[in-house]
């Protein structure tokens, strides 16, 4: 099957990432994008696969993340993967595959990342990036990390033409 968003979702999120990483480096979170001026929150990075384990827990545990997405009761393994090219979802067992530290840090090992697989997990009947697992993307990014992030994160799927 041929996932015609996937570039689209993933431009849009590699932006977003550059904007927390220039906030993270330069200590400026305050940004102006997409016509507003607003203050990033700070953006979780974890140490290890069990930290990351830990937070899938607890995001899945949320009570309207149970509410409002049924798969949240299925729970989800997290896993190292080797190389560094990409983090993913696996369906079958549910699991998380992220890559470690390298040469160029731990890219992956960060809260939009994560967020992202866990929305595979909870839109699982959107194959690929279809509009399902971009409106659940952009609720646990707009709950969890901020509705801040929320909005450039929807600020910049629209630029990326992923949503409407």
């Amino acid at each position: 099957m041929i996932d015609a968003a996937r570039a689209r979702v993933y431009a849009a999120e590699h932006q977003v990432r550059r904007l927390f990483d220039s906030a993270e480096t330069h200590g400026v979170r305050t940004v102006h994008t997409f016509g507003s001026s607003l203050t990033l929150p700070v953006e979780r990075r974890f140490a290890s696969v069990e930290s990351v384990q830990t937070y899938v827990d607890a995001v899945l545990g949320l009570s309207w993340v149970r509410a409002d997405y049924p798969g949240a009761a299925t729970p989800v393994a997290v896993r190292a993967r080797r190389g560094r090219g990409k983090a993913h979802y696996e369906p079958l067992p549910p699991t998380i595959a992220v890559p470690l530290h390298d040469g160029d840090g731990a890219w992956a090992l960060r809260e939009l990342v994560v967020l992202h697989e866990i929305a595979h997990h909870l839109a699982a009947d959107d194959v690929g990036h279809g509009a399902r697992f971009v409106g659940c993307f952009t609720a646990l990014v707009s709950e969890i990390v901020g509705p801040e992030a929320g909005l450039v994160l929807r600020g910049a799927l629209h630029e990326a033409g992923a949503i409407g």
